[in-house]
């Protein structure tokens, strides 16, 4: 049996926690990610009968029993997870009983799972049933995203349509737009519930005041999803106070989608 510390969903983890910390997305033990692996991939690194131990996930993910996890840990920095993988990270698959997580590899300190998870599940299982090849929910709290959140109306219309006038790649990389909610209180099933609404809609949502949540097929593709809202936003934050001389119009943007040939909010611009 390979090293499953070779096994490249373990390096990919470890790679972008470290890129997400070294940009400032995720300070302290903020933010998380869990993505779906294939369970023929996994049993090359892991023997899948061997559970070391079961947890409660606190949430009934029946849609997901037997789908297996990659997980960062509750109370983890993500700048530690390159250097000590087995103890920040952890492989789960979802029990028979939909609410129990078995640890297949992982949390070797005792730990366990974000204690996002089951917004996590929840949102997993809203992007599989618009997109069956969904794998990534990442969660964090970039920047010039959050003091947005302080300036601009939290109205999802408005909020999608100022971040695709301020780069020109906007309206093609997430032309569906961003969902946005309103401060809630993190770690609740409740917040969970609200993002997998917004989440059958849109691949990004906004928590009011508090960071982004992004869904995709791959790591790259979901990191690559919140670094171009992240862009865009420093961009609004370096010139929202300054005369605005020069925008991109509505028609421009109508026009960019078209010619990428990508599915667009027509009802988040402003066209005649």
């Amino acid at each position: 049996m390979k090293n499953i510390l070779d096994a490249p969903f373990v390096k990919e983890m470890c790679d972008t926690t470290a890129n997400m910390y070294r940009l400032g997305w995720d300070e302290r033990n903020g933010g998380n990610i869990s993505y779906m692996l294939d369970k023929n991939e996994v049993a090359e690194y892991l023997d899948l009968n061997n559970v070391i131990r079961t947890i409660p996930t606190g949430f009934d993910a029946a849609d997901l029993i037997g789908k297996i996890f990659i997980v960062t840990g509750t109370g983890k920095y993500f700048k530690n997870v390159k250097y000590d993988p087995e103890n920040n990270l952890g492989i789960i698959r979802i029990a028979k009983d939909g609410t129990t997580a078995e640890l297949l590899w992982g949390y070797a300190d005792g730990g366990k799972f974000t204690s996002e998870l089951p917004a996590h599940l929840m949102s997993h299982m809203a992007r599989l049933s618009v997109d069956p090849e969904n794998r990534v929910v990442m969660h964090s709290h970039p920047t010039n995203t959050l003091a947005m959140n302080y300036v601009h109306e939290l109205d999802e219309k408005k909020f999608t349509h100022t971040l695709w006038e301020m780069c020109t790649e906007c309206i093609v990389v997430f032309p569906d737009g961003i969902g946005v909610l309103p401060w809630m209180l993190c770690g609740t099933n409740e917040i969970g519930e609200a993002t997998a609404k917004k989440m059958a809609e849109f691949r990004l949502v906004i928590w009011g005041m508090h960071g982004i949540y992004g869904a995709g097929k791959t790591i790259d593709e979901t990191f690559g999803l919140i670094e171009t809202v992240e862009k865009a936003a420093q961009i609004y934050m370096l010139t929202a106070h300054l005369p605005r001389v020069n925008t991109i119009k509505d028609e421009d943007m109508k026009t960019l989608a078209e010619a990428f040939g990508v599915e667009y909010r027509k009802d988040f611009l402003n066209l005649d």
